[in-house]
Protein backbone atom coordinates (compact mmCIF):
# COMPACT_ATOMS: atom_id res chain seq x y z
CA UNK A 1 0.00 0.00 0.00
CA UNK A 2 1.37 3.56 -1.11
CA UNK A 3 5.04 1.93 -1.59
CA UNK A 4 5.58 3.74 -4.46
CA UNK A 5 3.78 6.64 -4.94
CA UNK A 6 2.87 9.78 -2.22
CA UNK A 7 -0.62 10.26 -0.20
CA UNK A 8 -1.71 13.68 -1.79
CA UNK A 9 -4.29 15.26 0.43
CA UNK A 10 -6.49 17.93 0.11
CA UNK A 11 -7.04 20.92 2.42
CA UNK A 12 -10.03 21.71 4.82
CA UNK A 13 -10.71 25.33 5.03
CA UNK A 14 -11.24 27.03 8.03
CA UNK A 15 -13.34 30.61 8.11
CA UNK A 16 -11.96 33.55 10.65
CA UNK A 17 -12.80 36.72 11.46
CA UNK A 18 -9.09 37.79 10.18
CA UNK A 19 -9.30 36.06 7.16
CA UNK A 20 -9.49 37.00 3.60
CA UNK A 21 -8.80 35.97 -0.32
CA UNK A 22 -5.62 35.06 -0.59
CA UNK A 23 -5.88 31.29 -0.37
CA UNK A 24 -7.62 31.97 -3.44
CA UNK A 25 -5.34 34.41 -5.78
CA UNK A 26 -2.02 32.70 -4.65
CA UNK A 27 -3.07 29.07 -4.05
CA UNK A 28 -6.07 28.60 -6.71
CA UNK A 29 -7.97 26.99 -3.87
CA UNK A 30 -11.33 27.48 -4.37
CA UNK A 31 -12.83 28.39 -0.76
CA UNK A 32 -15.60 28.91 1.01
CA UNK A 33 -15.76 32.60 1.22
CA UNK A 34 -14.06 35.65 1.18
CA UNK A 35 -12.83 35.14 5.34
CA UNK A 36 -10.95 31.98 4.52
CA UNK A 37 -8.16 32.28 7.35
CA UNK A 38 -6.43 28.87 7.20
CA UNK A 39 -5.72 25.84 4.84
CA UNK A 40 -5.28 22.66 7.23
CA UNK A 41 -3.72 20.71 4.58
CA UNK A 42 -1.92 18.10 6.43
CA UNK A 43 -4.08 17.29 9.02
CA UNK A 44 -4.93 14.55 11.17
CA UNK A 45 -6.70 16.95 14.10
CA UNK A 46 -10.05 15.86 14.89
CA UNK A 47 -11.33 19.49 14.42
CA UNK A 48 -10.15 19.25 10.32
CA UNK A 49 -8.67 16.35 9.03
CA UNK A 50 -7.23 16.27 5.47
CA UNK A 51 -8.67 14.10 3.00
CA UNK A 52 -6.76 11.77 0.84
CA UNK A 53 -7.06 12.26 -3.03
CA UNK A 54 -5.32 9.00 -4.33
CA UNK A 55 -4.74 5.41 -3.84
CA UNK A 56 -6.67 2.54 -1.79
CA UNK A 57 -7.31 4.95 0.87
CA UNK A 58 -8.85 7.87 -1.47
CA UNK A 59 -11.82 9.50 0.28
CA UNK A 60 -10.34 8.24 3.45
CA UNK A 61 -8.97 11.12 6.04
CA UNK A 62 -4.93 10.95 7.16
CA UNK A 63 -6.59 10.56 10.52
CA UNK A 64 -8.09 7.15 9.36
CA UNK A 65 -4.77 6.20 7.74
CA UNK A 66 -3.01 7.17 10.71
CA UNK A 67 -5.48 4.93 13.30
CA UNK A 68 -5.88 2.13 10.33
CA UNK A 69 -2.48 1.78 8.81
CA UNK A 70 0.50 2.83 10.97
CA UNK A 71 2.85 0.59 8.65
CA UNK A 72 2.39 3.84 6.94
CA UNK A 73 4.22 5.51 9.11
CA UNK A 74 6.84 3.45 10.33
CA UNK A 75 4.47 2.77 13.48
CA UNK A 76 3.86 0.21 15.37
CA UNK A 77 -0.30 -0.92 15.31
CA UNK A 78 -0.15 -1.04 18.87
CA UNK A 79 0.82 2.79 19.42
CA UNK A 80 -1.86 4.45 20.69
CA UNK A 81 -0.37 7.99 20.26
CA UNK A 82 -1.75 10.67 17.44
CA UNK A 83 -0.45 11.83 14.76
CA UNK A 84 2.12 14.28 16.09
CA UNK A 85 2.47 17.26 13.05
CA UNK A 86 0.07 19.93 11.53
CA UNK A 87 0.52 21.82 8.96
CA UNK A 88 -1.47 24.87 8.08
CA UNK A 89 -1.65 27.85 5.28
CA UNK A 90 -2.83 31.18 7.42
CA UNK A 91 -4.06 34.31 5.22
CA UNK A 92 -3.71 37.05 7.88
CA UNK A 93 -6.13 40.02 6.25
CA UNK A 94 -6.42 41.55 9.63
CA UNK A 95 -4.61 41.29 12.55
CA UNK A 96 -4.60 37.92 14.72
CA UNK A 97 -5.38 37.88 17.86
CA UNK A 98 -2.59 38.32 20.53
CA UNK A 99 -2.11 34.78 21.95
CA UNK A 100 0.02 32.18 23.66
CA UNK A 101 -0.17 28.33 24.00
CA UNK A 102 0.04 25.66 26.75
CA UNK A 103 3.39 23.28 26.59
CA UNK A 104 2.35 19.27 26.49
CA UNK A 105 2.31 19.16 30.26
CA UNK A 106 -0.49 21.73 31.07
CA UNK A 107 -2.63 21.22 27.95
CA UNK A 108 -2.64 16.90 29.64
CA UNK A 109 -2.73 18.10 33.33
CA UNK A 110 -5.45 21.24 32.30
CA UNK A 111 -7.18 20.37 29.14
CA UNK A 112 -6.99 16.79 28.75
CA UNK A 113 -5.22 16.61 25.41
CA UNK A 114 -2.31 14.72 24.51
CA UNK A 115 -0.16 17.77 22.87
CA UNK A 116 0.63 21.29 23.66
CA UNK A 117 1.43 23.99 20.86
CA UNK A 118 5.02 24.66 19.43
CA UNK A 119 4.88 26.02 16.21
CA UNK A 120 7.15 27.72 13.18
CA UNK A 121 6.25 29.72 10.22
CA UNK A 122 7.68 30.03 7.15
CA UNK A 123 6.43 33.63 5.10
CA UNK A 124 5.22 33.00 2.16
CA UNK A 125 3.98 36.28 1.68
CA UNK A 126 3.99 39.81 3.32
CA UNK A 127 2.38 43.43 2.52
CA UNK A 128 5.42 46.09 2.91
CA UNK A 129 5.92 47.24 6.73
CA UNK A 130 3.99 43.75 7.81
CA UNK A 131 4.76 43.18 11.29
CA UNK A 132 4.33 40.19 13.76
CA UNK A 133 3.58 39.82 17.45
CA UNK A 134 6.99 38.12 18.85
CA UNK A 135 7.25 37.95 22.67
CA UNK A 136 7.04 40.51 25.20
CA UNK A 137 8.42 43.16 27.69
CA UNK A 138 7.41 42.18 30.78
CA UNK A 139 10.61 41.02 33.54
CA UNK A 140 8.37 39.44 35.89
CA UNK A 141 5.01 37.15 36.22
CA UNK A 142 3.60 39.78 38.37
CA UNK A 143 4.32 42.64 35.48
CA UNK A 144 2.76 40.65 33.12
CA UNK A 145 -0.47 40.16 35.14
CA UNK A 146 -0.25 43.72 35.46
CA UNK A 147 0.59 44.62 31.98
CA UNK A 148 -2.39 42.54 31.16
CA UNK A 149 -4.55 43.53 33.49
CA UNK A 150 -4.57 47.06 32.82
CA UNK A 151 -4.77 47.19 28.99
CA UNK A 152 -0.97 48.22 28.49
CA UNK A 153 -0.47 46.56 25.30
CA UNK A 154 1.58 49.14 23.61
CA UNK A 155 4.12 48.61 26.79
CA UNK A 156 3.77 44.87 26.90
CA UNK A 157 3.83 43.39 23.02
CA UNK A 158 6.53 42.79 21.59
CA UNK A 159 6.53 43.64 17.56
CA UNK A 160 8.60 42.56 14.94
CA UNK A 161 8.92 43.46 11.05
CA UNK A 162 9.36 40.39 8.38
CA UNK A 163 9.04 39.97 4.62
CA UNK A 164 8.73 36.84 2.35
CA UNK A 165 11.13 34.23 3.04
CA UNK A 166 11.46 34.84 7.32
CA UNK A 167 11.43 31.74 8.87
CA UNK A 168 9.99 32.31 13.19
CA UNK A 169 10.14 29.90 15.55
CA UNK A 170 7.18 29.95 18.47
CA UNK A 171 7.93 27.36 21.41
CA UNK A 172 4.85 26.97 23.54
CA UNK A 173 4.73 29.82 26.05
CA UNK A 174 5.51 32.33 23.73
CA UNK A 175 2.92 35.23 23.44
CA UNK A 176 2.33 35.87 19.98
CA UNK A 177 0.18 37.19 16.89
CA UNK A 178 0.86 37.09 12.59
CA UNK A 179 -0.12 40.63 11.40
CA UNK A 180 -2.36 42.15 8.79
CA UNK A 181 -1.20 41.39 5.16
CA UNK A 182 1.06 38.17 5.91
CA UNK A 183 0.77 34.52 4.40
CA UNK A 184 2.23 31.83 6.48
CA UNK A 185 2.96 28.12 6.24
CA UNK A 186 3.19 26.95 9.73
CA UNK A 187 5.01 23.93 11.08
CA UNK A 188 3.31 23.13 14.52
CA UNK A 189 2.47 19.72 16.65
CA UNK A 190 -1.27 18.24 16.11
CA UNK A 191 -2.98 20.67 18.73
CA UNK A 192 -5.87 23.64 18.51
CA UNK A 193 -5.20 24.84 21.87
CA UNK A 194 -5.46 28.77 21.80
CA UNK A 195 -5.96 30.67 24.82
CA UNK A 196 -6.37 34.32 23.47
CA UNK A 197 -4.50 37.35 25.39
CA UNK A 198 -5.89 40.43 23.42
CA UNK A 199 -8.44 41.14 20.45
CA UNK A 200 -8.10 44.30 19.88
CA UNK A 201 -12.00 44.67 21.20
CA UNK A 202 -13.17 43.56 17.80
CA UNK A 203 -16.97 42.17 17.70
CA UNK A 204 -18.71 39.57 15.46
CA UNK A 205 -21.64 40.08 13.40
CA UNK A 206 -23.96 40.25 16.53
CA UNK A 207 -21.51 42.32 18.63
CA UNK A 208 -19.93 39.80 20.67
CA UNK A 209 -16.34 40.40 21.67
CA UNK A 210 -14.59 36.85 21.69
CA UNK A 211 -13.76 35.33 24.42
CA UNK A 212 -10.63 35.85 25.88
CA UNK A 213 -8.45 33.55 28.43
CA UNK A 214 -6.20 35.92 30.50
CA UNK A 215 -5.81 33.28 33.86
CA UNK A 216 -4.27 30.45 32.02
CA UNK A 217 -2.33 32.82 29.56
CA UNK A 218 -0.44 34.44 32.84
CA UNK A 219 -0.06 30.93 34.08
CA UNK A 220 1.69 29.58 30.54
CA UNK A 221 3.09 32.53 29.01
CA UNK A 222 7.27 32.06 29.36
CA UNK A 223 9.04 35.05 31.39
CA UNK A 224 10.88 36.64 31.01
CA UNK A 225 10.41 36.17 26.81
CA UNK A 226 13.74 35.42 25.11
CA UNK A 227 14.05 34.18 21.19
CA UNK A 228 14.35 30.76 20.56
CA UNK A 229 17.71 30.12 18.72
CA UNK A 230 17.49 28.20 16.07
CA UNK A 231 20.73 26.84 14.33
CA UNK A 232 20.55 26.79 10.37
CA UNK A 233 22.32 24.55 8.17
CA UNK A 234 22.35 24.27 4.40
CA UNK A 235 23.28 21.01 1.54
CA UNK A 236 23.40 20.82 -1.18
CA UNK A 237 22.20 17.51 -3.70
CA UNK A 238 22.66 18.03 -7.77
CA UNK A 239 20.29 21.04 -8.26
CA UNK A 240 18.04 20.87 -4.98
CA UNK A 241 19.52 23.28 -1.84
CA UNK A 242 18.36 21.95 1.31
CA UNK A 243 18.19 24.67 4.07
CA UNK A 244 17.45 23.35 7.34
CA UNK A 245 15.05 25.94 9.17
CA UNK A 246 14.42 24.17 12.80
CA UNK A 247 15.58 21.03 14.30
CA UNK A 248 13.48 21.13 17.56
CA UNK A 249 11.74 18.47 20.30
CA UNK A 250 8.79 18.13 18.30
CA UNK A 251 9.87 18.64 13.95
CA UNK A 252 12.24 19.12 11.91
CA UNK A 253 11.50 21.73 8.83
CA UNK A 254 13.59 22.14 5.79
CA UNK A 255 13.35 24.72 2.94
CA UNK A 256 14.22 22.99 -0.50
CA UNK A 257 14.58 24.67 -3.63
CA UNK A 258 15.05 23.11 -6.69
CA UNK A 259 16.35 24.31 -10.46
CA UNK A 260 16.62 21.07 -12.07
CA UNK A 261 17.20 17.62 -11.42
CA UNK A 262 17.99 15.64 -7.90
CA UNK A 263 17.94 11.94 -6.56
CA UNK A 264 16.72 12.05 -2.97
CA UNK A 265 16.99 9.07 -0.70
CA UNK A 266 14.31 8.99 2.42
CA UNK A 267 15.72 7.88 5.47
CA UNK A 268 13.39 9.36 7.73
CA UNK A 269 9.68 7.26 8.55
CA UNK A 270 7.53 9.55 7.03
CA UNK A 271 8.21 12.90 5.05
CA UNK A 272 5.52 15.95 4.87
CA UNK A 273 6.28 18.49 1.49
CA UNK A 274 4.02 21.05 0.60
CA UNK A 275 4.82 22.58 -2.66
CA UNK A 276 4.71 26.68 -2.17
CA UNK A 277 6.41 27.77 -5.91
CA UNK A 278 6.82 26.24 -9.06
CA UNK A 279 6.38 23.02 -11.28
CA UNK A 280 8.11 19.63 -10.72
CA UNK A 281 7.68 16.21 -11.60
CA UNK A 282 8.39 13.60 -8.50
CA UNK A 283 9.27 10.05 -9.80
CA UNK A 284 9.39 6.87 -7.70
CA UNK A 285 9.86 3.52 -9.49
CA UNK A 286 9.49 4.99 -12.33
CA UNK A 287 6.16 6.47 -11.77
CA UNK A 288 5.96 10.32 -12.27
CA UNK A 289 3.68 12.69 -10.29
CA UNK A 290 3.02 16.04 -11.18
CA UNK A 291 3.91 19.26 -8.67
CA UNK A 292 2.78 22.36 -8.79
CA UNK A 293 2.29 25.12 -6.08
CA UNK A 294 -0.54 24.53 -3.41
CA UNK A 295 -0.35 21.07 -4.02
CA UNK A 296 0.62 18.70 -0.25
CA UNK A 297 1.15 15.69 0.33
CA UNK A 298 3.07 12.41 2.68
CA UNK A 299 6.12 10.46 1.00
CA UNK A 300 5.46 7.51 3.49
CA UNK A 301 7.15 4.59 5.29
CA UNK A 302 8.42 2.40 1.97
CA UNK A 303 9.73 4.90 -0.28
CA UNK A 304 13.52 4.80 0.35
CA UNK A 305 14.44 7.25 -3.17
CA UNK A 306 12.80 9.36 -5.02
CA UNK A 307 13.78 11.97 -7.91
CA UNK A 308 12.94 15.63 -8.93
CA UNK A 309 12.83 17.63 -11.61
CA UNK A 310 11.66 21.19 -12.32
CA UNK A 311 11.56 24.21 -11.03
CA UNK A 312 9.80 24.67 -7.38
CA UNK A 313 10.06 25.53 -3.76
CA UNK A 314 9.08 23.03 -1.01
CA UNK A 315 8.92 23.20 2.99
CA UNK A 316 9.40 20.00 3.72
CA UNK A 317 9.06 17.84 7.29
CA UNK A 318 9.16 15.41 9.61
CA UNK A 319 8.77 14.28 13.36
Amino acid sequence: MYKNEPIFLQPIFQERIWGGQKLRTEFNYEIPNDKTGEAWVISAHPHGPSIITNGPLAGKTLADAWNEHKELFNKNSEDQGEYPLLIKILDAADDLSVQVHPNDQFAREVEGVPYGKTECWYVLSAEEGAELVLGHYAKTKEELAQMIDEGEWDKLLRRVKVKAGDFVYVPSGTIHAIGKGIVILETQQSSDITYRVYDYDRTDAAGNKRELHLERSKQVTTVPHQDAPVEQTETVNGDLVEKKLAEEQYFTVYHWQLDGQAACEMNKDFLQVSVIEGHAALTIDGQSFSLEKGIHFILPNGIREFTLEGKAAFIVSHE
